[in-house]
């Protein structure tokens, strides 16, 4: 009862949210890298918010399943299809027992997440399943899916109610060119008045250098005061560090965990789903923005994603139409 792999793709991994508590001991946290799919991807299965789902890069993977239950995918559009016909995403699809779900490389954003209603049957370890590749811990054995990997599922359900209704319009990530809305510092005093100039006026693109760990960008130098050298400290999701060359890193899940570089700014949580899903030479351009400003815009993606929930939790449109020409037809013959 569960998946079997038989193509791995480029990178699938389980992920959730991620293992926290331990970056005193030097494990990253981890998890998804876009934390807005993941929450929708389990939103329309009714699961816990932190259940583990499968996140895809670039390439995807092709699964069979050996029983019956449904998924949601959500995020970058993978071209997926069942048994050879189109998959439809952000929508529960009943999955039999045999069927073959094949994702092809990423059409639009470049990373694709996978619900499932019987749950991953992948260990708890220090709090969470997800996988952390460079310790090799979590997920499925610490490492990355691979062919002939076999996962099961640790329970039975096979039946949502508003079945139909669950289905939301995807996320938009076939886009050349994101804004970034950013909190400047902790380090910022240590760039130049031009330096910060230049980060806030200037456009810089997605380079190849692009991991789970971080994204580097490619674009005009930001100038320090004298140097971006710091003692080590904590970073945060989402830091954006400056090293001598001058050129912006993000960091994102699998991002160490202290740094000796000066962070000018950290990439608001709301925003990072914009960054990881885009591809090499796509555009960024960073704006500043107050903590408040921050903190409101994530309140406000928080309260959307319980209007969605609203949404796939009542009577499909369809539905209630046939039932009322269904009742009418009656009255014709009463």
């Amino acid at each position: 009862m569960g998946i079997r792999v038989l193509k791995p793709g480029m990178l699938t991994t389980v992920q959730d949210f991620g293992r926290y508590g331990y970056q005193s001991q030097g494990f990253s946290v981890a998890g998804v890298m876009d934390r807005r799919s993941f929450r929708i991807a389990n939103l329309l299965l009714d699961n816990p918010e932190n259940e583990a789902v499968l996140e895809i890069t670039l390439i995807g993977p092709t699964l069979q399943f050996t029983s019956e239950t449904i998924i949601a995918i959500t995020g970058g559009d993978f071209t997926p299809t069942i048994n050879g016909e189109p998959a439809p995403m952000y929508t529960a699809i009943y999955m039999n027992r045999g069927d073959v779900l094949k994702f092809g490389s990423a059409r639009t954003g470049s990373r694709c997440y996978v619900a499932f209603s019987s749950y991953l049957d992948v260990p708890v370890v220090m709090g969470s399943r997800c996988t952390n590749l460079k310790s090799g811990i979590g997920g499925f054995r610490g490492r990355k899916l691979m062919e002939d990997d076999y996962i099961g599922f640790r329970i039975k359900r096979r039946y949502l109610p508003f079945f139909l209704s669950r289905k939301l319009e995807p996320d938009d990530y076939d886009q050349d060119e994101a804004v970034l809305r950013v909190v400047m510092g902790p380090q910022d005093d240590r760039i130049s008045h031009q330096g910060i100039e230049t980060f806030l006026n200037s456009e810089y693109t997605v380079t190849s250098d692009f991991d789970r760990m971080g994204c580097r960008l490619d674009g005009p130098f930001i100038a320090p005061k004298e140097t971006s050298d710091i003692i080590s400290d904590g970073i945060a999701y989402g830091a954006v560090q400056v090293p001598s060359h001058g050129k912006p890193i993000v960091l994102l899940s699998d991002r160490q965990t202290t740094g000796g570089y000066a962070k000018i700014a950290t990439v608001i949580t709301a925003d990072i789903p914009k960054l990881v899903q885009r591809k090499t030479d796509h555009r960024i351009r960073f704006e500043a923005v107050s903590v408040q400003e921050a903190q409101h815009i994530y309140l406000k993606e928080l309260h959307d994603i319980e209007e969605l929930r609203k949404i796939i939790h009542q009577p499909c449109k369809e539905v209630l139409e046939c039932r009322l020409v269904a009742k009418r037809m009656r009255k014709l013959f009463e």
